[in-house]
């Protein structure tokens, strides 16, 4: 059987982030703050919110119950679309801080690179139904998120769902504070080795949503579920593990951390024990299983061309 770790991973700001953290996406109900608090008991140690999870209040809570000191945690949010004009992010994030009931985040990362109109409504439309967009650079916002390093209010800043180009032209502009951590889609069919070794040249940090790719039934898809994978289960046979639990590992053994999500006692504890060691072979094995294939992409919902140039377009 294989030993289950502790793994960490150190950011380019000297922090350090736990590899696997707890997801919170798409739980609005009462559950979402028992889950955090199960979590938290079982040993998790990095929390992901958002502000469109409409989450954070719950996590602030959990945390309070848990007992666990602020000091021993890693949080993460993310800004939304419609505060992303330079005058509205510090604002955002004072609103955040608020429903977690804490004074500081460890990451704050901008959700997509793209600006709504401003304004409290998180889905601003026209009279058609289309999304209201707005003409802000996310560079403009991205700096603006850099000048909330000084206030202490986030420990490291970082991007989500970026583009190589996009995060090209982010470095080019602001090479001062390079993002400390990219949170994006990658699982066992959608690898992006080339991707993944640019954000290791720039010492950017991966975190891998979606870890377990379709398993998710929000993303409708007629390839089956990636976590049947029989390659993923006959390398679970071999440690004394779960498919799920492999594709953890598969992440965590690239140096990446992970947010995978539950409402089970169970699973949350299966979750966290899938930081454990493959061996070379078994990476190896996995690698085959790239289909390039990607399941989250907002590019016709926002009409806006996100990916543009990687793999799963």
């Amino acid at each position: 059987m294989a030993s289950n770790q502790h793994t960490t991973f150190a950011l380019n700001t000297g922090a350090r982030i736990p590899a696997v953290g707890f997801g919170t996406w798409q739980v609005l109900d009462d559950t979402q703050e028992d889950a955090v608090l199960e979590a938290l008991k079982v040993g998790y140690r990095h929390i992901d919110t958002a502000r469109v999870y409409g989450t954070e209040s719950a996590v602030g809570k959990a945390v309070k119950k848990s007992g666990v000191e602020r000091s021993e945690l890693f949080i993460t949010t993310k800004l939304w679309h419609n505060k992303h004009h330079p005058d509205d992010v510090e604002g955002a994030l004072d609103a955040s801080l608020k429903d977690l009931g804490m004074d500081y985040v460890d990451l704050y990362l901008m959700h997509w690179p793209l600006a709504f109109e401003r304004g409290d409504n998180l889905f601003p439309k026209d009279q058609e139904g289309k999304i209201k967009k707005a003409e802000v650079d996310y560079l403009d916002t991205y700096k603006a998120m850099a000048k909330l390093l000084k206030t202490g209010k986030t420990k490291a800043i970082g991007i989500s769902n970026f583009s190589q180009t996009e995060i090209e032209r982010l470095l080019e502009e602001v090479p001062d504070v390079v993002p400390a951590v990219h949170q994006l889609e990658l699982h066992p069919w959608l690898q992006q080795r080339a991707f993944m070794a640019f954000h290791k040249q720039h010492d950017i940090h991966i975190t891998q949503y979606s870890p377990f790719g379709n398993q998710n039934d929000f993303y409708k898809s007629t390839l089956g579920k990636l976590l049947d994978e029989p390659v993923l289960g006959d390398i679970g046979k071999k440690h004394n593990k779960s498919p799920a639990q492999v594709a953890l590992a598969w992440a965590i053994n690239q140096g990446h951390s992970v947010i995978p999500k539950s409402k089970t006692p169970q699973r949350i504890k299966a979750n966290l024990e899938g930081d454990f060691k493959l061996d070379d072979e078994d990476m190896q094995q996995i690698t085959t299983m790239d289909k390039k294939v990607r399941f989250c992409d907002d590019s016709k919902l926002f009409d806006h061309p996100f990916f543009v140039g990687l793999e799963g377009k």
